[in-house]
């Protein structure tokens, strides 16, 4: 007896069900990385931030301020933060490249627990000194082998891509950032060793954590906003196409700059990190007149606004800190040029980007509030601007009365990241998703969100 061949309608409806299961997956795989990442920035990261700022005010001293509680600010809001978000988006991004291939997320969500685990234990043990010469090593660890867990996938990936062809420069600037990314997690893993078994606190030491802090900034969050410029601004903004050969220059110039300030030639090696901004911003031809119209749908059409002004930000950090060398003597001119790059160009980009691509990539949701979205940058960029003039203003002992107007500028900014989080939680949580009528993969190619 002839044995009845499956009906083609039937099949097709099976394939269907099992791309959109995967879809669904991948999707909730995404909200909880980045969900992850906006409880690190709004709590562990931003609001000691605003505590510590207030401390420091209110005694007009950047000393009263215990350094274990600045470095677990800044360690919840670049690994918490910017790290989650980077590797949510990261294994949602990369499979959908496999069309055919089975999705397995156990390993993504192994990477998730470590990663969270990691720096929330990091956060708790440098601001309570939980049993911290144990527990700094081993938030250390957790983290580094959630990223070796992501780097396998990654690499997995650009091994397939480079058996078909070749690679497009924006991918070898987020390669060099990936391995920035590790070289960070590898010193970080050092720093916490050598301070369990060698000093009194869990802090950093002054001169290594400020080379931990270049490779930080320039090593790993500055390349990675430069090649997903690259990927998805010319779309976006409607630039003409990317100057390959002179982004790839920049990346070389920065990298330059980057050995001369581990090695402790900083006074050059600003330089070089001024350098590499004007090459980047001339290669991704930020400022030059649109061909195109903006792709605003379902954002703010301030968004093109904000992006070319977080590039303002980078250009502005660099300069600062190339005056630092000359004339800082406090801590207030660096510290506000840290301010400009962190604030000012990667958390007003994440906040624009974010808001333009996430709730897409979660299941084709259209952004809850645009208004919020606006408002949300507004505060941020004005946040930003006070602290960034007031800090050299107060720290230097050029204008006193700066001093009073620093917590303004924390608590502006504060309103600013919650409002982003408020925007994106209300899109996650109130907008239908609307993935239903055909899988993402065929739907999310490239910038097309």
């Amino acid at each position: 007896m002839a044995t009845a061949l499956p009906h083609p309608e039937s099949s097709r409806a099976a394939h269907f069900e099992v791309l959109r299961s995967r879809d669904e997956g991948f999707a909730k795989l995404l909200m909880a990385f980045i969900s992850t990442g906006l409880v690190f920035m709004v709590f562990p990261g931003t609001f000691l931030g605003v505590w510590n700022l207030l401390q420091i005010s209110g005694r007009e001293s950047v000393a009263s301020i215990s350094p274990a509680w600045i470095q677990a600010h800044g360690h919840a809001q670049v690994f918490g933060w910017v790290g989650s978000f980077i590797m949510g988006i990261g294994f949602f991004s990369i499979p959908q490249l496999r069309a055919g291939v089975k999705a397995s997320f156990g390993r993504a969500w192994t990477c998730w627990a470590m990663w969270s685990a990691g720096a929330a234990l990091r956060w708790v043990t440098n601001v309570y000194r939980w049993e911290w010469r144990v527990m700094l090593p081993v938030s250390a660890v957790l983290e580094l082998a959630a990223f070796l867990i992501f780097f396998r996938s990654v690499s997995q990936h650009q091994r397939q891509e480079s058996g078909q062809k070749q690679l497009e420069p924006w991918i070898w600037v987020v390669i060099s950032a990936s391995i920035g990314f590790l070289l960070l997690l590898i010193l970080n893993l050092a720093g916490c060793f050598y301070v369990a078994f060698r000093e009194t606190t869990p802090a950093f030491t002054h001169v290594f954590d400020q080379r931990y802090l270049t490779l930080m900034a320039w090593g790993f969050l500055v390349p990675f906003v430069w090649g997903f410029s690259a990927k998805w601004m010319g779309v976006f903004l409607g630039l003409k196409p990317v100057r390959s050969r002179i982004l790839l220059s920049a990346v070389f110039v920065n990298l330059t700059g980057i050995a001369l300030a581990l090695a402790g030639v900083v006074s050059v090696g600003v330089w070089f990190f001024l350098g590499a901004s004007a090459l980047a911003i001339a290669a991704l031809r930020m400022f030059e007149p649109a061909i195109n119209e903006p792709k605003t749908r379902g954002v703010h059409r301030s968004f093109p606004f904000f992006i070319r002004f977080a590039y303002v930000w980078l250009v502005v950090a660099a300069g600062l800190g190339v005056a630092a060398v000359r004339w800082d003597h406090s801590g207030g001119i660096w510290g506000a040029s840290r301010h400009a790059l962190t604030v000012g160009f990667i958390s007003v980009m994440i906040v624009s980007v974010g808001q333009r691509i996430l709730p897409a990539f979660a299941g084709m949701r259209v952004l809850w509030k645009p208004r919020l979205m606006f408002t949300a940058l507004l505060l941020l960029t004005v946040g930003c601007t006070l602290r960034v003039g007031c800090e050299v203003l107060a720290y230097q002992e050029y204008v006193h009365s700066a001093w009073r107007v620093l917590p303004l500028s924390a608590l502006i900014e504060l309103a600013g990241l919650t409002a982003f989080a408020f925007n994106l939680a209300g899109t996650f949580v109130l907008q239908p998703s609307h993935a239903v009528n055909e899988p993402m993969i065929a739907r999310i190619s490239g910038v097309n969100v």
